[in-house]
């Protein structure tokens, strides 16, 4: 309701925004989990600092405070944002590059467009997780301050130190090895999710088939489902 106008209408910017809005409210929610699965995988394996989720938890929260679950979740929040908007963008207008409209895409371009939108987004988005997953593993409490390739005092002095000692394309480190997991994922989610709309269209009777985007002949596809079921039920009450 926040984003849409009287005739209950979003336009593509207020997407967007929500897209992203969305994207803050869940990395806040699930951060701590994440700090969590960062230590258990940087920790030592032969000499572990954790014995597993609820002793880690355990651990940094009496060890550490509340404030180091939630250490680094800043850039979770600024990393929404080019990530949402990135893929959103890419998504929207990759019509223009098959040169036909969305609405007949197949499932093979529904993927392969899910694919591309996360890759972009994942490209723009990777510095601030490199940066997240560094400030995430070190801490005092831990051996040589969790294993971290460089010391640091805070968010902006992490950024420059993985600059000064390791270069700029240091920020993308191990960002292939992302790609793979993020990109076939979001292919298909984004091409389960255009199918998935085609079967509440077919259900409704907008379209002949969810296999495909062909609009059912003499049906208004300007009425609302209820305004369509309530004209079928009319229609039989004539006949």
């Amino acid at each position: 309701m926040l984003f849409v106008d009287d005739l209950g209408h979003i336009s593509q910017w207020s997407s967007i925004m929500a897209g992203s809005l969305a994207g803050m409210v869940a990395a806040v929610a699930t951060y701590p989990t994440e700090v969590i699965k960062t230590r258990l995988i940087v920790q030592n394996r032969l000499k572990p600092s954790y014995k597993g989720i609820l002793h880690a938890l355990y651990l940094i929260y009496h060890q550490e405070g509340v404030v180091a679950l939630y250490r680094g979740v800043s850039l979770s929040v600024l990393g929404a944002i080019p990530f949402s908007a990135g893929s959103f963008l890419v998504y929207t207008h990759l019509d223009k590059i098959w040169g036909e409209p969305s609405l007949h895409f197949t499932p093979l371009q529904n993927f392969i467009n899910g694919c591309l939108a996360a890759g972009v987004a994942q490209t723009l988005s990777f510095p601030f997780e490199t940066v997240k997953r560094k400030m995430q593993a070190q801490s005092p409490c831990l051996p040589n301050y969790g294993g971290v390739d460089i010391h640091f005092a805070g968010l902006v002095d992490c950024f420059k130190q993985t600059v000064k000692t390791k270069g700029v394309l240091a920020l993308w480190n191990g960002l292939t090895a992302n790609l793979l997991r993020v990109v076939p994922y979001f292919g298909v989610m984004f091409s389960t999710f255009e199918f998935c709309k085609r079967v509440c269209l077919y259900q409704n009777g907008y379209i002949d088939s969810p296999l495909s985007y062909k609009l059912t002949p003499g049906v208004d596809q300007s009425l609302h489902p209820r305004e369509l079921q309530e004209l079928k039920l009319l229609g039989r009450k004539n006949v």
